[in-house]
C-alpha cells in the first residue's frame, strides 16, 4: 500500500512529462486506426448497424454531430469527418460569436471515431454511436479540442502515479410532446421521490435501463427525483474521459427512449420557474496503487493529505470553475440556497446544501466507496470541461498542499451573512473568476480558454436584460 504524502508527491512529481501529454492526444497511425475500424465495422453489421453518429460538445454544452454511414467508418477512421472549427464559438441558441484564436468561415477539422467506445445504440435501430477527438488536418490535435482538454488533464494526473474515478449523475424533466413554446404537461403528477412516479412510468423507466444494460452501462440506480416529471440515472464511475463520453451517451438514450414513448425531455438547468432544476453534479474519487486515497488517511473523514490537498484545490476554484460547470445563464436560476444545488462555497460531509460534498459510504465499504461530490455542476455544462477543469484544479490543490478550510456542518443559508461566501450568482461574476484563474488558463491553453470565455459572455449579454421565465423558455428544450 502506497504511504506517499501530498509533500512527498509535490515534491518528486516536478512537472508533467510534456511528451507524455502529447502522446495521450496523439492520433495511432492511419493503418491501425483502418485495422481497428474494419473489425469495429465487421461486429457493428452483426448488430444490423448501418450507420455510426460521431459525437462533440460544445462549450455551450450542446451535443454536435457528424454521421457516416457503416462502411464510411473505415475512411472516417483513417481520414476524418469534415467539422468547422467555428462550432467551438456556437452558443445554446446557435448564433455564433468569435474569439482571438477560433471563429469566423475559414478552414476546417477532422472529427475522428474513438473506435474503443462505439456501442450499438439499443434505442435507434440501425445506429450506432461514438464520441470524436477533432484534429487539424494535419493529423495535430485541435487546441480547441473540449474531449482532447480531458484526456490530457487525465494523462497528467497519471504522470503523478494518480488516477480518478468520476460519475455524472444525469437528471432530466420527460413531458408530453408538444409546441416548444408551450410549458411542459408531465405524464406523471406523483409526489416528489414517489413511488406513483415510477408507477406511472414504469413502462418507460424499464425501457430505459434495458437500453443502458444493453450498451454495456452498468446502472446503479434510477429514481423519481424533485421535481414534477423528474428522474435520475447513476452509473457506476470509471476514468474522467470515460465518465464524460457516458454522460452524453445516457443523455442520448434517454431522449431515444423519451421519442420511442412519445415523449420529450430537457436536461436544462432549470424547466420551470422556481423549480429545483436539473443537477450535474460530478462525484470524483482519488487513486493511487490501486488505493482510494479518500480513505484510510490522517485528515478529516480518512482523506489522505493527497486527497485532502486535490479537494481542497477544487473548493478554492469553484467560483472559476462554474464557468465550465455551470455553462448557461439559467444554471444560476438553480443554484440559490436550500434548493440542494451546492450555492455555497463550503465543503461538509453529507451536507446536500455545501458545494463540495463529501460521502464516505457505508462501514464496511468505503475503501471503495469513498468520494466527493461537486453539487453546482448543472446538466448544461460539457463534460469533458466539467472533469478536466477538476482534475486541473484539484491537482493544483495536491502540489500547493492546500489543506481544507473547517467543515461546515448544517444549513449555510442559516448562518450568520458573510460567514460563508456564496458561489457567484450571476455568469460576470463566474466570469471574472475565470479570467483571474491561472490554474484554468494554463490547463485549457489559450485558444480553448479564449473560446470558453467568448462563449460565456456572448451568452451572458444575450439574456441580460431578461426575466427568469424567458431565460427559462428560451434554455428549456436546448438541453
Amino acid at each position: 500500500m502506497s504511504t506517499v504524502t501530498a509533500s512527498q508527491a509535490a515534491d518528486s512529481a516536478g512537472p508533467p512529462d510534456q511528451a507524455a501529454l502529447a502522446a495521450a492526444v496523439a492520433l495511432p497511425p492511419r493503418a491501425e486506426r483502418a485495422e481497428r475500424a474494419e473489425r469495429a465495422v465487421d461486429r457493428l453489421r452483426t448488430a444490423a448497424v448501418e450507420a455510426v453518429a460521431v459525437t462533440w460538445v460544445d462549450n455551450a454544452g450542446i451535443t454536435r454531430v457528424k454521421a457516416v454511414p457503416l462502411g464510411g467508418l473505415v475512411h472516417a477512421a483513417q481520414w476524418g469527418v469534415g467539422a468547422a472549427p467555428c462550432f467551438d464559438v456556437f452558443l445554446a441558441d446557435d448564433a455564433i460569436t468569435t474569439s482571438p484564436h477560433i471563429g469566423g468561415p475559414t478552414g476546417d477539422l477532422r472529427l475522428y471515431p474513438d473506435l474503443d467506445r462505439i456501442v450499438p445504440l439499443a434505442a435507434q435501430p440501425g445506429w450506432a454511436w461514438a464520441p470524436g477527438d477533432r484534429h487539424t488536418q494535419g493529423g495535430g490535435p485541435h487546441p480547441g479540442c473540449q474531449r482532447l482538454f480531458a484526456r490530457r488533464a487525465e494523462a497528467a494526473a497519471a504522470a503523478r502515479g494518480l488516477s480518478l474515478k468520476a460519475g455524472l449523475e444525469v437528471e432530466w424533466v420527460v413531458a408530453q410532446a408538444g409546441p416548444p413554446e408551450e410549458p411542459p404537461r408531465y405524464p406523471t403528477h406523483g409526489p416528489a421521490y414517489g413511488m406513483h412516479r415510477l408507477t406511472d412510468l414504469s413502462d418507460y423507466l424499464r425501457d430505459v435501463l434495458r437500453a443502458l444494460g444493453a450498451q454495456g452501462l452498468e446502472v446503479l440506480q434510477i429514481h423519481p427525483e424533485y421535481a414534477p416529471g423528474q428522474f435520475e440515472v447513476s452509473v457506476a464511475p470509471e476514468g474522467p474521459v470515460g465518465a464524460a463520453d457516458t454522460s452524453v451517451l445516457v443523455r442520448h438514450t434517454v431522449r431515444a427512449v423519451s421519442a420511442r414513448h412519445g415523449l420529450r425531455v430537457s436536461f436544462a438547468p432549470v424547466v420551470e420557474p422556481d423549480g429545483v432544476g436539473n443537477g450535474g453534479h460530478l462525484h470524483v474519487s482519488l487513486w493511487r496503487d490501486g488505493r482510494n486515497l479518500g480513505n484510510g488517511g490522517p485528515g478529516p473523514y480518512g482523506l489522505t493529505a493527497e486527497a485532502e490537498g486535490f479537494l481542497a484545490g477544487v473548493l478554492r476554484a469553484l467560483p472559476e470553475l462554474l464557468v465550465l460547470g455551470c455553462s448557461s445563464p439559467a444554471g444560476y436560476l438553480r443554484l440559490v440556497p436550500q434548493h440542494w444545488a451546492g450555492a455555497y462555497q463550503c465543503w461538509g460531509l453529507e451536507n446536500r446544501e455545501a458545494a463540495l460534498r463529501l460521502v464516505t459510504g457505508s462501514a464496511g465499504e468505503r475503501a471503495a466507496a469513498a468520494n466527493a461530490e461537486v453539487k453546482c455542476f448543472d446538466a448544461s455544462a460539457n463534460p469533458y470541461l466539467a472533469v478536466g477543469g477538476v482534475l486541473a484544479a484539484g491537482l493544483a490543490g495536491l502540489e500547493q498542499r492546500l489543506a481544507l478550510p473547517p467543515e461546515f456542518t448544517g444549513d449555510p443559508a442559516a448562518a450568520e451573512p458573510g460567514a460563508v461566501p456564496r458561489l457567484p450568482q450571476r455568469p460576470a461574476e463566474a466570469i471574472a473568476a475565470y479570467e483571474r484563474s491561472a490554474v484554468l488558463r494554463e490547463a485549457l491553453g489559450e485558444p480553448l480558454h479564449q473560446a470558453v470565455l467568448a462563449v460565456r459572455r456572448a451568452e451572458a449579454e444575450q439574456y441580460a436584460a431578461v426575466g427568469p421565465e424567458e431565460l427559462i423558455a428560451a434554455t428549456r428544450w436546448r438541453y
